[in-house]
C-alpha cells in the first residue's frame, strides 16, 4: 500500500527507530509482520521467533522496546510470557496480536501487564498505530468489561498446567514430570512456578491440597463444575514412589 511521502514516517532517522521483536507460531504471520515493519521507517525489527520459550530467553538477553506476540505460542502461552516478564526488570512492552475467539484474551492481557491487544482481523495499519502509541507510553486495548475479567484461577490454566496439577496430585516428582512431558526439569520448574502463581498457592503441598479439593468438588467451580482436572491422558505417568522434589 502506497503511503503519502510526507506522512512523518520517512523523516525519522535510523537512531530514532523503535526496536521491535515479534513472536508468532505461524511463519506466514511472521513474514507478513517482517514486511509490515520493514516498510515503516519508525520501526527496526531485531528479533523474529516462533516459540514462546525462545522469545522469553531472548527478552532476557537482548534489549528491545516493544514485542508483538501471538496469544497461543508453542511451548509457552502468551499468559506465561507476560507473567515471566512481569518479574523482569526493564522488560519490553508487549502487544498481543491474535486472531483468538476468546473474548477474555484482551482482559487477561491487560491483567497480566500487557501494553496492548490487536486483533489479526484488524487492518495491518492498526497494529502499526498501536505500536507507535505504546512506544509513546500509551496502553491500547479494545473495550474491556472489567466486571467480566476472570477471577477464578482455574479458568487461566492451560491443558499442560492442568496435566501438571493432576500429576502433582498423583505424587509425581519433578524428574518424573520432566520424563512424562518430554521436557527438561528446569522447564518443569518454570511451569510449576506459573501454576502456583495462577492458583495463588506458595508451594507444591498447597497445590496438591487444592487439587484434592477440586477433584472432590469442594472447590467452587471445581470438578463438580465440569472442568477436566486430569488433562490429556497421555500426560499422566505412573505414580511416583519418591519424595516430591
Amino acid at each position: 500500500m502506497a503511503r503519502p511521502e510526507n506522512d512523518g514516517r520517512e523523516t525519522m532517522s535510523q537512531g530514532e527507530r523503535i526496536d521491535v521483536a515479534i513472536a508468532d507460531k505461524s511463519p506466514l504471520i511472521l513474514a507478513g509482520l517482517d514486511k509490515l515493519l520493514s516498510d515503516d521507517k519508525r520501526f527496526n525489527l531485531v528479533l523474529k521467533v516462533t516459540d514462546g520459550e525462545e522469545f522469553l530467553e531472548a527478552a532476557r538477553q537482548q534489549k528491545f522496546a516493544i514485542a508483538v506476540i501471538g496469544w497461543q505460542l508453542p511451548t509457552l502461552h502468551a499468559r506465561d510470557v507476560l507473567r515471566a516478564l512481569s518479574r523482569q526488570v526493564a522488560a519490553p512492552k508487549i502487544v498481543v496480536y491474535s486472531g483468538t475467539n476468546d473474548p477474555a484474551a484482551p482482559a487477561e492481557t491487560l491483567q497480566l501487564g500487557g501494553a496492548g491487544f490487536v486483533s489479526k482481523r484488524a487492518p495491518p495499519e492498526r497494529l502499526l498505530d498501536v505500536l507507535a502509541a505504546v512506544a509513546a507510553g500509551d496502553m491500547v486495548f479494545p473495550f474491556v468489561d472489567i466486571r467480566k475479567m476472570r477471577s477464578d484461577p482455574l479458568e487461566n490454566l492451560t491443558l499442560r498446567e492442568r496435566s501438571l496439577l493432576s500429576a502433582l496430585g498423583s505424587g509425581h516428582t519433578n524428574s518424573q514430570l520432566a520424563k512424562d512431558f518430554g521436557v527438561s526439569i528446569n522447564t518443569i520448574k518454570f511451569h510449576l512456578r506459573n501454576l502456583f502463581e495462577k492458583l495463588e498457592v506458595r508451594n507444591r503441598a498447597q497445590a496438591i491440597a487444592l487439587f484434592l479439593e477440586m477433584k472432590h468438588g469442594a472447590w467452587p467451580g471445581g470438578a463438580s463444575g465440569g472442568r477436566n482436572l486430569e488433562g490429556p491422558a497421555g500426560a499422566r505417568g505412573r505414580r511416583g514412589h519418591g519424595r516430591p522434589e
